[in-house]
């Protein structure tokens, strides 16, 4: 089994926010390959949709926990799934050190600040933990202060109209490296999308 975990906040107010390229990501892997309607799974409090892409089942989870409490809602879906692979476990998430656009594949990184990967690390450990990271930094505005208070008013904000175009190409780029990491691995897509 393969468990894909996109992140963000729940609720109307934040759906189109920056935080929220995780569950846009996931959302859009769904639709491309027919998954059916995200449910409710109370127990762990995340919305779920279950499907099978090459033989192997796979689960799509988007917590409604809000961010910061992500890796409850993680640790949660585990404990219940019985996965004991946690080469398995793939975040999408998005990252506030890249430039809007741009996607990068790490494996066992630490959390660079980001409070729902902190929550997960926290909550179920980094090893073999798969993070499928989307850029949301104006690219005019690209820089390490980006770490400031700042910070976290942009995660909040909608992306500009200039910036959408870019962010669902980025979007489409993360999909498809979703299904080369089901086919082919994770050596494979990264390979191929962090020379990208």
């Amino acid at each position: 089994m393969v468990i894909i975990i996109g992140l963000g906040n729940p609720g109307v107010q934040y759906k189109n926010t920056r935080h929220n390229i995780g569950f846009m990501a996931v959302d859009a892997f769904a639709e491309k390959n027919n998954f059916p309607e995200f449910e409710l799974q109370k127990k762990s409090n995340a919305l779920v949709s279950e499907s099978i892409i090459n033989n192997q089942k796979i689960l799509l989870v988007k917590p409604q926990t809000f961010m910061n409490e992500s890796g409850k809602a993680v640790q949660s879906l585990i404990r219940n799934s019985k996965l004991k692979n946690q080469n398995s476990i793939v975040i999408v998430h998005d990252d506030i050190d890249l430039p809007v656009g741009k996607i990068k594949i790490v494996q066992e990184r630490g959390s660079a600040g980001h409070k729902g990967v902190k929550s997960i690390i926290e909550n179920i450990g980094n090893e073999g933990l798969i993070r499928f990271r989307i850029g949301i930094a104006p690219s005019h505005s690209y820089a390490p202060e980006h770490r400031s208070e700042d910070a976290k008013n942009l995660v909040l904000k909608n992306f500009s109209e200039e910036e959408k175009e870019v962010t669902a190409s980025a979007i489409k780029k993360t999909t498809e490296a979703i299904d080369l990491f089901i086919s082919q691995g994770l050596e494979a897509v990264m390979n191929k999308f962090n020379s990208l």
